[in-house]
């Protein structure tokens, strides 16, 4: 039987302002609360846990304080972001979801290997939850890590329907530690997410306050002279962008959140000296892109979207929307550190305490300054069509010094009418077949294919991204990752498939292969049980979090038969990634950006198998 409303009204900020230790979601539904999780573990996530395998989640709107100002979002089990769902490997899950809204919903376990109907994917592979209706997720549980799950309905995601999901390992992990954590990233804004839309398609750059100042423009002046400045800000002004166009959604609309509290809640997690914490860190955010650091320690990268990789010693790493990165710390002083989430833009921040004792704090460090788009992106700007570059060679870019640039003249350049290009016809685009694009590979081995594991020309896996300073600490980037051991399935592969990422900036249209969602004919095909390539070449100068349901993704760094498995591949603008598929997975499944609004905006396929 559906809660009453009133079984639902307490707000977090009057949960939190008492000190309990269960959590929203434990003190509405009754389970246990997170020290005396049944598995031994000891979490630090607030705002309740669900243990399974049995498992009921009521969605609702609710008065909720977030961030000191009254908001409505959409709640699960009392709380937005939602409780903990933990499951454990082996089981088999139920999870009964109850709709309280005034529309239809839905639950993605993002990262979930499962039946097509149980992926939670409306008009796709089940028809959504309708109102006052309940619906039963049913699948075996065959895996392992950290995961989260969130709506797949509209851009309910926005509006707080997400929530981390752990699943425990059945035999004993890579690993060991004393304690764990589960930081999930999110950001919110208090505007209408249907505003937030209208506002990107009405004007490019609607979010961006931190444009390039007179004060900016001297300074290049100072580093590269008068000529190279003014070239390079006129090629930028007839692309009608900014090089600083970094993020669509901003801190100026944005609050960033870790585990639902805001900087100034400062959420804290403890530790006693001596002891290994594990960091579970999930970004469940709707558009944002987070650098994490703990000043201080050093983070042992242990799992990547919930899949065990070699352990990697780093000071910083990027977590793009959708990843899942699991790290371990050792904190040998009876001090507080601060778990510091700094937007990609650097327009804001979300931040928690890392502390032995309850209240403690420490300082919080300085915002780094935004960086410009350099070299990568000039050759994708939104004042075109990008299918268009489908045969261009980025590769070369990758290993070009861009430092011999400022010599160049590029005074040809600024005359150029770019604008006979917004209208060219790129539909035919569409109907190639890519697969057969294979003259940008290098090795002649199966029939012209790289070798399985290689990683592709023009893939920049050992670069950070922009804004980061890999000189000044070590960062973690995609060349580190390796799989803790082999994956069953070595074969290479039996063809290959390539995407383009392709986007119009300036009418706000997002794409592969230069057709939104709404313009295609039919499905991406996968035979069943073939090893497939599927490359994805960024024809944008903007960041994509490419996630396909249903089906790992083993990303070609080079790293051969331990190449690691992921469900969400970050694509850097300009740049040409691999990954090899297992088509295991009959039936239909979502393929799509996981930034929210790119994805409503077109970003989206769908994958048969069949």
């Amino acid at each position: 039987m559906a809660p009453k409303p009133s079984e639902f009204s307490v707000s977090r900020r009057q949960l939190l302002k008492g000190g309990s230790a269960l959590g929203l979601g434990a003190m509405v539904s009754g389970v246990a609360p997170a020290w005396a999780n049944p598995w031994g573990r000891t979490s630090g996530y607030s705002l309740g846990v669900e243990h399974g395998p049995e498992i009921s989640l009521v969605i609702r709107r609710e008065d909720i304080d977030i961030a000191g100002q009254f908001a409505r979002p959409i709640s699960i089990n009392g709380s937005s972001p939602g409780p903990m769902v933990r499951l454990k490997e082996g089981q088999d899950a139920v999870i009964k979801v109850t709709n309280l809204l005034d529309e239809p919903t839905s639950i993605h376990w993002h990262g979930i290997i499962l039946p097509p109907e149980m992926d939670g994917v409306p008009g796709i592979s089940f028809a959504g939850i309708a109102p006052g209706e309940t619906f039963t997720y049913r699948f075996p549980v065959t895996q392992s890590g950290t995961y989260w799950y969130h709506s797949h309905s509209g851009l309910q995601e926005q509006e707080g329907h997400a929530g981390p999901l752990i699943i425990d390992s059945a035999t004993s992990e890579a690993f060991t530690y004393d304690r764990e954590h589960v930081l999930l990233l999110t950001d919110w804004t208090f505007e209408d997410p249907k505003s937030v839309f209208r506002n990107l398609k009405t004007m490019e750059g609607y979010y961006n306050y931190q444009e390039r100042t007179v004060a900016d423009f001297f300074a290049d002046v100072r580093r590269g002279g008068w000529v190279d400045t003014i070239e390079s800000r006129s090629m930028w002004a007839e692309m009608r962008m900014s090089s600083r166009d970094i993020a669509d959604v901003t801190g100026s609309t944005y609050t960033y959140l870790l585990n639902g509290h805001s900087p100034e809640e400062n959420w804290s997690a403890l530790f006693k000296r001596g002891e290994t914490v594990r960091l579970r860190v999930v970004n469940g955010s709707a558009m944002s892109y987070f650098d994490l650091r703990i000043p201080g320690l050093k983070m042992t990268v242990v799992a990547a979207d919930g899949q065990p990789v070699q352990p990697v010693e780093v000071d910083e790493f990027r977590i793009a929307v959708a990843e899942a990165y699991d790290v371990l710390v050792t904190p040998e002083d009876d001090k507080a550190y601060t778990i510091f989430a700094e937007a990609m833009d650097r327009s804001g921040y979300a931040r928690a305490t890392l502390a032995p004792r309850p209240g403690m704090e420490a300082p919080v460090p300085e915002r780094r300054q935004i960086a410009d788009r350099g070299m990568e992106a000039m050759g994708a700007h939104a004042g075109m069509e990008h299918s268009q570059m489908a045969g261009m060679d980025h590769s070369q870019m990758a290993g070009m010094d861009h430092s011999q640039m400022a010599g160049m003249d590029h005074s040809q350049m600024a005359g150029m009418d770019h604008s006979q290009m917004a209208g060219m016809d790129h539909s035919q685009m569409a109907g190639m077949d890519h697969s057969k694009m294979t003259g940008l590979q290098a090795d002649a081995a199966q029939g012209g294919m790289l070798m399985a594991g290689a990683a592709q020309q023009g893939a920049r896996y050992d670069q950070a991204g922009i804004g980061l300073d890999q000189s000044l600490r070590r960062v973690l980037v995609y060349q580190d990752l390796k799989a803790y051991s082999p994956w069953p399935d070595r074969r290479g592969p039996m063809r290959e498939m390539e995407l383009h990422l392709t986007g119009n900036m300036e009418r706000y249209m997002w794409s592969f292969d230069g057709k939104k969602f709404s313009e295609v004919n039919g499905p991406i095909h996968f035979h069943k049980d073939e090893r497939l390539r599927l490359i994805l070449i960024n024809d944008t100068m903007m960041e994509h979090p490419i996630h396909l349901h249903g089906m790992w993704m083993e990303l070609e760094n080079g790293h051969g038969d331990l190449i690691p498995r992921k469900h969400t591949l970050n694509v850097k603008p300009g740049e040409r990634v691999s990954a090899l598929i297992t088509a295991d997975a009959e039936g239909s499944w979502a393929f799509h950006c996981h930034l929210l609004y790119h994805m409503d905006a077109g970003m989206f396929r769908v994958v048969k198998v069949s």
